[in-house]
This record gives structure tokens, C-alpha cells and sequence, in this order.
């Protein structure tokens, strides 16, 4: 085992982190960093030289709300583990790598991201998915507003973001493709409704699905209402066994639930909004 420190600016404080190299210990093509206390930029400098290095398995310990892990990592086959809160950001314009989130997780992870998995052990906060373009996003508990946000899907690329607890107002705002899941199983907030209010604001493209009851004072005028068919229970329960799977929960028992789908009326709510040419 070798344990390592990566180049960094000269000593300081900044926001109360520590401005010095992370500690490494790596084995093969796997490390672990230490970034208890330390700046974001150091922590992602150094995943960004370890997996250039070859690296593929990159354990963050002591994770404290540092921004922009995974960011703009366009690795296939990469694997990043945080061990605590994972800060804003986090899998931003990410192409092809994996980010599992032990613990909690703050605002916009999966920001833009084009492909790739991100798995969070707890909750997740606003402006989950932010203009994902293609990955799937899974996230154990609740979340917060305007989750999935201008969501887009493009040729074969195909976002899907599924949600295990409840969310807030706005979800699926503005979205335009790709596929949210509210199952509404692991929540702190039970004496709460499933979905905020304005759910499907804007919406023009996609569909969302969630389990349980949605009232149409809840959505915006764009979207309609309906039961799930056979169809969308065929779309749902791949996403959802994958999701059981990726937190040791019953797929079945999940599936057993009433769902409804949500989707848009028209794919330009706001036609009449614009004068014609």
C-alpha cells in the first residue's frame, strides 16, 4: 500500500476547509482519500490524477459537502464511493463513470449528465437531474424542488431518475424527456404528500411516474393524469428492480403499489404565448 499526496497551492484556509493535499492510500487500481477537512479543488484534483494514473475505484472518506465530485469525469468503468455528504454538483457533466453515495447527498447531482450511474444512500436535495441528458439516478429517500428539471432525452439517450421517498413542489418541471420515478417508500415526512405542488409545470416532453396518488390541483395545466397500463408498468419495473437492487429493497412489494402516469398534453404548452410567424 502506497500512501501518497497530490500537488497543491501553497498552504491556507479557505471556507474553513484545510488547503492541503488529501491523503492517499492506493493498492492497485484502487485508492482511498482522506478528505476530511479538505478544499473541494484539492479532493477533485486528486481524482482527476488518480484515475488519469489508471486508477478505476476511488473511495472518498470524510466527505463534508465538498462540490463537483465526479464532475465532468468521462471514464467508463470509473467508480467513485463517498463515505458522508456529498456537496453540490456532484456527477456534473459526467460521461460513463459511476458515483455511489454513502450518506446524503446536496443539490444538482447529476447536473447535465450525459451518461452513467449515480446511486445515493440517503437524501438527495434541489434540482436533482438538472438537464440530464442520458444515465440513470437513483436516490434511496427524499428529495427536493424542482427534481428533474429540463430533463431532455436525445436519439437513444434516455435520463431516468428514480426516487425512493417524496418530493417537493415542481418536480418535473419544464421537463422535456426522459423518464422520474417518486416511489414515495422511504420518507421522513410521512404526514406529507407524495409531490409538492406545480408537478409537471411547464412539462412538454417525458413522463413521470409516481406511486400512489397525485390530485390534478397538485400538476400543472400542462400534463394529464392517468393510471399506469401494462405499457408503463412494463417501462417501470426494470427501473425499479434496479433501484431495489441497488439498496437491498423489495421490488416486488414496491410493484405491488398502485402507480400513476403523468405526462404531458401537448408538446408546446406555451404556443400561444409566442406570435406565429
Amino acid at each position: 500500500m502506497i500512501k501518497a499526496a497530490v500537488s497543491v497551492p501553497p498552504a491556507g484556509v479557505i471556507e474553513g476547509y484545510r488547503q492541503v493535499a488529501p491523503v492517499i492510500e492506493r493498492e492497485g487500481d484502487a485508492a482511498t482519500v482522506d478528505t476530511t477537512g479538505v478544499y473541494f479543488q484539492q479532493l477533485n484534483d486528486a481524482i482527476r490524477r488518480l484515475v488519469a494514473d489508471g486508477v478505476t475505484t476511488v473511495r472518498v472518506t470524510g466527505a463534508n459537502g465538498q462540490r463537483y465530485i465526479g464532475a465532468g469525469l468521462r471514464v467508463p468503468g470509473v467508480r467513485i464511493e463517498v463515505h458522508g455528504t456529498a456537496g453540490n454538483d456532484t456527477a456534473m457533466f459526467m460521461d460513463g463513470a459511476e458515483v455511489e453515495v454513502f450518506g446524503n447527498a446536496q443539490d444538482g447531482v447529476g447536473n447535465t449528465m450525459s451518461s452513467g450511474r449515480v446511486i445515493v444512500h440517503g437524501d438527495a436535495g434541489d434540482v436533482l437531474g438538472y438537464g440530464m441528458r442520458g444515465g440513470r439516478v437513483f436516490v434511496q429517500g427524499d428529495v427536493g424542488y424542482r427534481v428533474g428539471i429540463h430533463m431532455k432525452a436525445y436519439e437513444k439517450h434516455v435520463p431516468v431518475v428514480v426516487c425512493g421517498g417524496k418530493a417537493r413542489d415542481f418536480f418535473g418541471e419544464y421537463m422535456a424527456g426522459g423518464v422520474l420515478v417518486l416511489l414515495g417508500v422511504n420518507t421522513h415526512f410521512p404526514e406529507q404528500p407524495l409531490v409538492g405542488g406545480f408537478t409537471g409545470a411547464g412539462m412538454h416532453g417525458g413522463v413521470m411516474y409516481v406511486r400512489g396518488t397525485v390530485e390534478p390541483w397538485q400538476c400543472g395545466a400542462e400534463v394529464g393524469i392517468t393510471e399506469a397500463c401494462e405499457e408503463d408498468l412494463g417501462v417501470l419495473r426494470p427501473l425499479v428492480e434496479e433501484y431495489a437492487e441497488a439498496f437491498g429493497e423489495d421490488a416486488e412489494a414496491i410493484m405491488d403499489g398502485p402507480f400513476v402516469r403523468i405526462a404531458p398534453v401537448s408538446h408546446r404548452p406555451y404556443a400561444k404565448l409566442y406570435a406565429s410567424m
